[in-house]
């Protein structure tokens, strides 16, 4: 679980190792060499942040939506959050940005930054590349919902073949090695193509109705609004990753499992629980968090297909960045910038 990232050193050597003057910058590279073979660490840290948040010993506000009346497709989000769990405090906040047309020009859709701060003084201390940390937060909790929700897959069906999906597969694939069939679909082939030729395993394309009828199907797009029909109904013991949350019709998950990360924080933004709150003006259809199922508080009809919909908490990144701090502070990597701060007495 997470302590056992919890770094060994005296605050007397951190202190004198990363002045709160300075800031230190860890880039993209030195992410990537963090999260490379450790999707079974990062998953623990994920589960223990959800029970922590569960607890009620994280502050995580609503999430701020900074949208622009010339492109309305583009979005930038602020996620704020602290984990005050005991003999540990984490603060600190993701920007995460969102341009849809990047693809077409053969960048990432998202982009993101994440900022530490000294839980004693407030001064930012490091300044994080985060996309990579939030595709795999996102990855660890949508394989913590397979074991806890659904345990081993038999065919796995992706909507969406970008980065997001490619690490959900490879986070569930950590946690069950044995090679299931994978169907892909996506609106553009050669990102398909591309998926498919990196796999090495069984995966193939799939038209949206074949895909849909795997028995873990993870919906990893940019969509907007929904697609799929409202006169759509999933099987029982079927389990569905609404990742992107927009794809769905409200009418699916009317006669579903529903289970979320955090209910306040996922029935906004006219997501698609949330669409189907203001069309039934009830709660009535929600089932739990997942957190509430790990401990047991909730349990599932399985006479029902399981919608797992999770709005993403900051607290989640938060944790994945402090553990890589910690981690940068041993092998004194990242970049430091010294005086960063200034003079900050009065």
């Amino acid at each position: 679980m997470f302590r056992r990232w919890r770094v060994q050193q005296s605050m007397t050597t951190r202190k004198s190792m990363f002045d709160t003057k300075d800031l230190t910058v860890i880039g993209a590279d030195r992410v990537d060499e963090f999260l490379r073979g450790r999707e079974t660490e990062i998953f623990d840290i994920v589960e223990d942040t959800y029970l922590t948040h569960n607890r009620g010993e994280t502050v995580n506000p609503d999430s701020y939506f900074l949208r622009f009346p010339e492109q309305p497709q583009d979005r930038i989000i602020a996620l704020p959050a602290h984990i005050a769990k005991e003999g540990s405090r984490s603060i600190g906040i993701k920007w995460i940005s969102s341009f849809p047309a990047n693809v077409e020009r053969g960048l990432q859709r998202a982009s993101a930054v994440i900022i530490l701060n000294d839980p004693d003084s407030g001064f930012a201390t490091a300044l994080i590349e985060g996309s990579r940390i939030s595709a795999a937060r996102t990855a660890a909790s949508a394989a913590l919902a397979v074991r806890s929700l659904h345990g081993a897959p038999s065919s796995i069906g992706v909507v969406g073949s970008g980065p997001i999906a490619r690490a959900i597969l490879r986070f569930i694939g950590a946690l069950y090695p044995t090679a299931v069939p994978v169907r892909v679909h996506d609106l553009n082939p050669d990102s398909v193509a591309r998926m498919i030729a990196e796999s090495g395993g069984d995966h193939a394309a799939g038209t949206l109705d074949e895909v849909m009828a795997a028995d873990v199907l993870v919906f990893a797009t940019s969509a907007g609004t929904p697609y799929v029909s409202n006169t759509k109904r999933f099987e029982p013991g079927q389990l569905v990753l609404n990742v992107s949350l927009r794809d769905l019709a409200p009418e699916t998950l009317r006669d579903t499992n529903n289970i979320f990360d955090d209910v306040e924080h996922c029935l906004k933004a006219n997501t698609t629980p949330h669409l189907l709150e203001q069309l039934d003006a009830t709660r009535d259809f929600v089932t739990g968090t997942l957190a509430q199922v790990i401990e047991g508080d909730v349990e599932l009809d399985p006479t029902r297909a399981t919608v797992f919909s999770p709005f993403g908490l900051g607290v989640l990144d938060l944790a994945i960045s402090h553990a890589l701090f910690e981690q940068a502070k041993i092998d004194c990597s990242g970049v430091r910038v010294t005086d960063f701060h200034g003079e900050m007495g009065r």
